[in-house]
């Protein structure tokens, strides 16, 4: 189950026996770039399989997981989603009502987005082959012009290479900001499932973020984005630490996190900030933009609770946390998933 938890053994096991065994492909974002997206001759494209337990869940559902969260990938590399894909796999006896709730939640997310499903597939498997039922989805996008004038505020403060938001772009000075609370949807799928009762005050975070994303983008200065699910927060801040070759330094008071979801990490031993995400965005921003960027997004329903929790520096690739106390240590990507299946993705 690590292998597939989004953390080094994951990104270890994919390179090895699964894109390694690919041919490579001219692409302006390729494949091994690990992006949450490819470009490929000016289009944008994302797949993710989704699997949850249970597959309703304070806050969501599997149907609404998978429109956000590949709506989200597109989106997080500046591009604008304008069509969704989605294929499902039920399990033999499964009961209509559940595909008729998924269905409808898929449709509704979709509507709410304003990213319609343009095309699908539905298979069935024999009972006990799989776990109920299985959602892939894929969405297509396109440049628009607010990512051209976004990347052109942050040219006229710095050298920006790539066209797009990629996470290789971060550069010395890079303002980080968070645009809400970090560990929502974990502790709540867990809790739920597992029968803690923290539920009752904690729901999932699930969103797509297009809209928000958007808005910020029209304000200009943004170089990377990142939606942390898998992970969690500490997954996303290593892996831009590692690719764009800076040393990433964040303020344990300043990240955003419920107290009830810090009690419950407390009381469980989990690390709220290795816990994934389905409805949040991390945003690198050059730093003279970094306060009307955080203005955009907190005008936003989506990002009310956004803040900025911390800045690219010259060092090795590692992210350095000041905790609470006053102290400073590093905060190690996880090797696996630490509450599991909260959402696997076969793919970023």
């Amino acid at each position: 189950m690590n292998h597939g938890a989004g953390g080094e053994l994951m990104q270890e096991f994919v390179s090895k026996h699964v894109t390694g065994h690919f041919p490579k492909m001219e692409a302006e974002v390729p494949l091994d770039s690990l992006d949450d997206s490819a470009v490929v001759d000016g289009v944008v494209f994302t797949i993710d399989g989704h699997t949850v337990n249970p597959l309703f869940f304070p806050g969501g559902d599997i149907g609404r997981i998978a429109v956000s969260g590949t709506v989200n990938d597109i989106s997080v590399m500046g591009a604008k989603p304008i069509g969704l894909g989605c294929a499902l796999v039920l399990e033999e006896g499964l009961d209509v009502e559940t595909v008729d709730r998924v269905s409808e939640s898929i449709g509704a997310t979709s509507g709410k987005c304003g990213v319609p499903v343009v095309t699908g597939d539905t298979k069935v498997m024999g009972a006990g082959e799989i776990d109920k039922m299985l959602v892939t989805a894929s969405a297509i996008g396109v440049r628009p012009d607010y990512l051209d004038h976004d990347l052109e505020v942050a040219r006229s403060y710095r050298e920006v290479e790539s066209r797009w938001c990629t996470d290789s772009n971060i550069a010395e000075g890079d303002v980080i900001i968070a645009s809400g609370y970090m560990g929502d949807h974990g502790v709540a799928l867990l809790s739920f499932r597992e029968g803690y009762g923290f539920d009752s005050e904690i729901k999932s975070d699930v969103q797509p973020l297009n809209r928000m994303i958007e808005k910020a983008l029209r304000v200009g200065g943004i170089v990377a984005m990142k939606d942390p699910t898998r992970g969690g927060i500490a997954n996303t801040l290593n892996e831009w630490a590692e690719k764009s070759g800076v040393q990433i330094n964040v303020d344990e008071g300043r990240i955003p996190v419920r107290e009830g979801v810090a009690s419950a990490c407390e009381l469980l031993g989990i690390e709220p900030l290795s816990i994934g995400n389905e409805g949040k965005c991390i945003i690198a921003t050059v730093p003279d933009m970094a306060e009307e960027v955080l203005g955009a997004i907190r005008s936003t329903p989506e990002g009310r609770d956004a803040a900025i929790i911390g800045s690219a520096s010259e060092g090795p690739p590692r992210v350095v946390m000041r905790t609470e106390i006053g102290g400073r240590r590093v905060l190690e990507p996880p090797s696996g998933d630490p509450v599991p299946r909260i959402c696997r993705k076969q793919s970023d």
